[in-house]
């Protein structure tokens, strides 16, 4: 069975700030303070999230909202095994697909058609599985006679299509997926936005973060509120959605 389980869960990154800005002040800051202190002096660190408990279970169909820097990608990523927390423990079950970047995956330099093989073996795909799916890929993505050209030759709007089609034509356990609906034409958005919810539906477990309370309340049963990379709210999608704008009223 699929299943999320996080506890505690903090995840901090490292920023270097340009300090120096010329060649004689670094040279001078080594001098008077040594290597380490000029790499303490010269780096912050940004907490991404901090101290999450959360369980998710089969069937769950969760939706991360929250500001701007709130930490739902960083959550997201974590979830996905992209990120190690840097404290605290997440245990998963349940093959994972993630669509964070649709792009991720593409060479640029290969035709569409050996891009689906290769991001189905991206995907842990075996080529021969990925092959049975080329003509519905083709025929969803609306390619023709551009398949097995270079996809550097594609405009962008072609590579996201190629990108959506292959990355749902397979249903996973547990779909990790940022939006990026916004990125595809409008021609395209209605069979994207349909197959996009065939697809959460045939999944076990879903975490979707968006900006959308439309999509929120179409395709999520439940709804974290994060700001500041803690949990503000976990439960209902309206619960979750009356504290998001008591949140931005207030900020």
């Amino acid at each position: 069975m699929a299943s999320f389980r996080l506890r505690n869960v903090s995840v901090e990154f490292p920023i270097y700030q340009a300090t120096y800005r010329s060649l004689k002040k670094l040279v001078l800051a080594f001098s008077l303070q040594g290597d380490r202190a000029r790499e303490d002096s010269d780096r912050i660190h940004v907490q991404a999230l901090t101290d999450l408990t959360l369980d998710m279970e089969e069937g769950d169909r969760v939706g991360l909202i929250g500001p701007n820097g709130a930490g739902k990608t960083t959550l997201l990523k974590v979830l996905a095994g992209i990120y190690a927390p840097t404290g605290g423990q997440v245990h998963s079950s349940g093959k994972i697909s993630s669509l964070l970047d649709v792009k991720v995956g593409l060479n640029p330099e290969a035709t569409g058609r050996e891009n689906i093989i290769l991001r189905g073996m991206y995907m842990d795909v075996h080529p021969r599985e990925m092959r049975a799916h080329v003509d519905e890929i083709v025929a969803f993505a609306g390619l023709g006679p551009h398949l097995d050209m270079p996809v550097r030759t594609y405009s962008a709007g072609m590579a996201i299509r190629l990108a959506i089609a292959v990355s749902t034509c397979i249903r996973p356990e547990v779909l990790i997926m940022d939006e990026w609906l916004s990125a595809v034409d409008e021609r395209f958005l209605e069979r994207a936005h349909r197959r996009l919810g065939d697809f959460i539906g045939g999944s076990n477990i879903v975490v979707l973060a968006t900006h959308s309370m439309t999509l929120l309340r179409e395709w999520c049963n439940r709804a974290i509120l994060l700001d500041q990379g803690r949990v503000v709210v976990n439960g209902s999608v309206d619960e979750a959605i009356d504290a998001y704008h008591a949140l931005s009223t207030a900020q």
